[in-house]
């Protein structure tokens, strides 16, 4: 059952398409944001949009309780259909509604208080539908821990390319503040695999399992992690360490470039989403900010001002001229959360000689939206035909 209020009986302004994508609560632009990543995602699989449309009709404009009850909802639905399918032999839809579910469930777990008791079990109920999706994929995809420091890993999924092809090329994909390995299928692995390129699925210092459970908190310098995701590649025997690229989306593409500055071993970087100084940028926000409570999560802070403080080494100023793969930025040309820090990548990068590319995408042909939320194929189409030119491959 929904909650008992409707959408519709709310007092507001109506729901609109913007540059950026559509607008559902114009009078709740963050959990706006929220809700177009989810239903651009529906194309990659991770949802039905009429499913989507019903969650929204059911919550209260701004009630993140109501936000997290309607997408279990529908998160729990697909998650009891999928594993009856499975039950009947029925392999393929099974796939299909685990990873609906996952994607459900990671919605509900987004807004809650990170102390939350519902926020580590609804994230483990994600996991659970991921790992049985990738489990049927065909070659089966793999639950990695990577070893990382102090005894503790760092949680990650493994997928090989269905491909003949003994060492694969392989994209190490991660998210930003936010965005997580099991999101990553939509945002960046899905589009890797279809053209060949086998994909290490991570959540590093910050992000996903490693903060939660292991409660690892984000760091500058992430050649470390990347680092130690490249050695555990060089162990398996089925990978081309010649062809070992890394993209990062959103915080993500600070982290990926930072990566690759120092980390030599990669053939290829992506920023999907263009960061210059993570620290400067959050000078300006308060702790009432929207994302504030998750910020200071991320980053072992108690208020914003200290984010700030641990967030000033995060700036590629001093590090990027170091970097000697070929480096694709890929930006929304109406990004919500801004566009200013582009060209400072982009000059920043030319001016010291580095083989890079700006693509910044348009309103008319949508993508236009923070790491190109609101049409999530288009921005794996431009990333991967860039890599798969980089790497010289057809797909």
């Amino acid at each position: 059952m929904g909650t008992a209020r409707n959408a519709t009986d709310m007092v507001g302004a109506p729901p609109r398409y913007e540059p950026f994508g559509w607008q559902h609560w114009p009078d709740h632009p963050w959990m706006s944001y929220q809700f177009r990543r989810g239903l651009g995602e529906t194309q990659e699989g991770g949802g039905a949009v009429s499913e989507c449309f019903q969650a929204a009709s059911r919550m209260i404009p701004g009630d993140l309780e109501s936000w997290h009850a309607e997408w279990m909802v529908v998160a729990r639905r697909n998650h009891r259909r999928g594993d009856e399918a499975l039950r009947a032999r029925h392999v393929r839809t099974a796939q299909n509604c685990w990873l609906r579910a996952a994607n459900y469930y990671r919605h509900a777990e987004f807004w809650l208080p990170a102390h939350d008791a519902r926020r580590l079990a609804t994230f483990e109920l994600m996991e659970e539908c991921s790992r049985k999706f990738i489990a049927h994929l065909s070659p089966a995809g793999e639950v990695i821990d990577i070893p990382y420091e102090n005894g503790v890993p760092m949680c990650a999924y493994f997928v090989r390319a269905p491909s003949a092809e003994a060492l694969q090329p392989v994209l190490i994909c991660m998210g930003g503040l936010d965005s997580i390995k099991d999101e990553m299928w939509f945002m960046q692995a899905h589009g890797a695999l279809q053209r060949g390129l086998s994909v290490l699925m991570i959540d590093g210092p910050g992000q996903g399992g490693t903060l939660r459970r292991h409660k690892v908190v984000t760091r500058h310098d992430y050649e470390v992690p990347i680092g130690r995701c490249i050695d555990y590649l060089q162990t398996r025997g089925d990978v081309d360490m010649s062809r070992i690229a890394v993209c990062g989306s959103s915080l993500g593409g600070y982290y990926a470039a930072r990566a690759a500055s120092f980390e030599h071993r990669l053939a290829a970087c992506i920023s999907h989403g263009a960061i210059w100084d993570i620290g400067a940028r959050w000078r300006e926000r308060g702790d009432d900010h929207a994302l504030a409570e998750h910020i200071k999560w991320v980053f072992g802070a108690d208020s914003m001002a200290q984010a700030a403080e641990i967030a000033a080494p995060f700036r590629l100023s001093g590090a990027l001229e170091h970097m000697r793969c070929p480096y694709l930025i890929i930006h929304g040309g109406h990004d919500v959360l801004g566009v200013s820090e582009v060209s400072t990548v982009h000059d920043y990068a030319k001016s010291h000689g580095l083989d890079v590319t700006l693509r910044l995408t348009s309103e008319e042909e949508t993508g236009a939206d923070h790491c190109q939320h609101d049409n999530p194929t288009l921005g794996q189409e431009l990333m991967l035909d860039w890599l798969m030119d980089r790497f010289d491959m057809t797909g």
